[in-house]
């Protein structure tokens, strides 16, 4: 399958190549059967080992594992052949709780596709349904970066969300593992994360957060009196930032995933956008040039 190909199936949607089986349902509409391809012993499926998505709360897999008792597997797996055994591409979560469940057999739909599609439709399912914590989301996404030489505009339009999300994702990964394991327990949400990446001690910062049970906003607050504590000049007085200045500062970057920084006397000043690719600087030209 060509780069062009696999990205213009993918942009028409999960439906284009699993069908409708994993489309929200509205309030009080009751799930609609979707016909199998046939049954499978439930050993005879495994799990995808790079399904980006890692936790599944127990709790949840038990009320799902009851509702399948009552009520079956509504919606079947996807799955693809792999060796002589079926891999699962969408679906694990209901395949873990029909184990539970006791089940010996699992409804599933068999689709001939190859790794990266794979992957492709495992991140863009998670990420529409809202099943990644944000650092599973932002490790799916450089998987795909740097497996297949996607760009954050390609994968921001594959999965329906803007680049700046992409690239705010990404930012994630810069930080050291004791926050991102405070992250993907869900300790800190991706707001309190992002606020630490500059920071001199991010991992002493978080800490901190957790511990106090402080606000997204508060955080940042926390995290620019850090920042300004590391640019300030030995026996200088720190340079303060208004309020309005330190707002507009946090709205550029979140909205270009860059690092934006304001300096402001009277009616001059300067704006910093620091960059780390070429990617990002011909996104950035290509925004200005547009405007």
């Amino acid at each position: 399958m060509s780069d062009d190909l696999s990205k213009r199936r993918l942009g028409r949607g999960l439906a284009a190549l699993i069908g409708e089986m994993d489309q929200p349902l509205q309030v009080d509409e009751a799930p609609k059967p979707v016909n199998p391809d046939r049954m499978l012993p439930i050993e005879h499926v495994s799990r995808n080992p790079r399904n980006p998505r890692r936790q599944f709360d127990e709790s949840d897999l038990q009320d799902l594992a009851s509702s399948i008792r009552q009520h079956g597997i509504v919606q079947p797996v996807v799955v693809r052949t792999v060796n002589g055994q079926f891999e699962i591409i969408a679906g694990e979560r209901r395949w873990r709780a029909a184990q539970l469940a006791g089940l010996h057999e699992i409804p599933v739909i068999v689709r001939d596709v190859d790794d990266r599609t794979a992957l492709e439709i495992a991140i863009v399912e998670n990420v529409q349904r809202a099943d990644l914590n944000p650092l599973e989301e932002a490790l799916g996404y450089d998987q795909l970066i740097a497996e297949y030489g996607y760009t954050q505009n390609d994968l921001g339009g594959i999965i329906g969300k803007s680049r700046s999300h992409v690239a705010n994702s990404l930012r994630l990964l810069k930080l050291p593992e004791p926050v991102r394991d405070m992250l993907s327990s869900g300790e800190l949400s991706a707001g309190h994360a992002r606020a630490l990446i500059t920071t001199s001690d991010p991992v002493a910062l978080a800490r901190t957060i957790v511990a106090k049970g402080m606000s997204v906003r508060d955080a940042e607050r926390l995290a620019q009196n850090d920042v300004k504590a590391q640019t300030q000049p030995q026996g200088a007085k720190a340079e303060q930032k208004d309020s309005d200045t330190l707002a507009l500062e946090r709205t550029l970057s979140d909205s270009l995933g860059l690092e934006v920084k304001i300096a402001h006397r009277g009616g001059n000043g300067q704006m910093r956008i620091t960059y780390r690719n070429l990617e990002q600087l011909e996104e950035i030209c290509r925004l200005l040039e547009r405007r």
